[in-house]
């Protein structure tokens, strides 16, 4: 088993950590005034985090926003083939990127990720919010309290101490800030499609975890499940809500979380087996999550 420290290190290494998304949100989900793309777009943007951006996925392109080419955007870039297509991902990133450059010790990483965007847009794709909610905390957190109690859910008794849920009250604080960059895409690109992108499976769709390998306490992995199916659900309304679409990218992906063999697997455990960052997707799940995207374009 992994000492505590070096688990919290694997979890927290790329900066956005999120466990298994929303069940309740459907695929392709069409908002009022918003229609599919049925036709090859003049310049498509992708904008997000680390899960848009894939890092560790080959090939990278060496920048510290640890973006691959085969990445979900380059799926959907591939098959549509835009006359313009630009892929501005940048792992660690909040919606407070999105209007300003992201830093790494006072030094730019990736300019603002809006600065990619103009009239001219034709689609653009988000995948945004982990990073906003402070999941790489919540998971070292969840991790070092389950060493101590595997089989109970300290992770849910301490976010919930005082009879309230700290996770739950973080969802609302968040729900304006996916709104507002929803909103700062349709100024800069008003005649964009926007496609709000989901979070795939990565704990069980079912079940305890497979604590040691994912070292989550038994009666915390419902709890955490649950918490991204509301934060999944949370960014389908507010898709909704502001003219985009919210792409379901956890039902295809059911049966292929982290605690299948490699092979089956498309997110990676903590101690990867594939090419990928530790909690994200391989090359195998950035490509269903492209598949996804491009099955809401073409419904």
């Amino acid at each position: 088993m992994l000492d505590r420290l070096t688990v919290r290190k694997r979890l927290t290494k790329v900066g956005l950590l999120l466990l298994v998304p929303c069940t309740l949100a459907v695929s392709g989900m069409s908002a009022a005034g918003a229609s599919p793309t049925h036709h090859r777009p003049r310049s498509y943007v992708a904008l997000g985090d680390s899960y848009t951006a894939a890092p560790g996925v080959p090939t990278q392109d060496g920048t510290p926003c640890a973006r691959s080419d085969h990445n979900y955007p380059s799926v959907v870039a591939a098959k549509v083939r835009p006359a313009t297509f630009v892929d501005v991902s940048c792992s660690g990133a909040t919606t407070v990127e999105m209007t300003s450059p992201q830093l790494n010790d006072g030094t730019v990483i990736n300019p603002a990720q809006f600065d990619a965007l103009s009239r001219k847009t034709r689609l653009v794709t988000l995948g945004i919010g982990g990073n906003d909610i402070g999941f790489s905390s919540i998971a070292g957190t969840c991790v070092q309290l389950s060493a101590k109690n595997p089989a109970g859910s300290p992770c849910r008794d301490f976010y919930t101490s005082g009879g309230s849920d700290k996770l739950a009250e973080l969802l609302v604080d968040t729900a304006p800030k996916i709104a507002k960059v929803i909103a700062g895409i349709h100024s800069r690109a008003p005649l964009a499609d926007v496609l709000v992108v989901g979070y795939p499976t990565i704990l069980p769709d079912q079940g305890n975890g497979c604590f040691p390998e994912l070292p989550i306490a038994a009666g915390d992995v419902p709890y955490l499940r649950d918490f991204v199916k509301a934060l999944d659900s949370m960014l389908a309304t507010q898709a909704g809500e502001h003219r985009a679409r919210f792409v379901d990218t956890y039902h295809s992906t059911i049966g292929h979380d982290v605690c299948q063999p490699t092979g089956t697997r498309w997110v990676e455990g903590v101690r990867p087996t594939s090419p990928g960052a530790p909690l994200h997707p391989n090359a195998l799940g950035e490509r269903a999550m492209g598949e996804a995207v491009l099955a809401a374009l073409h419904p």
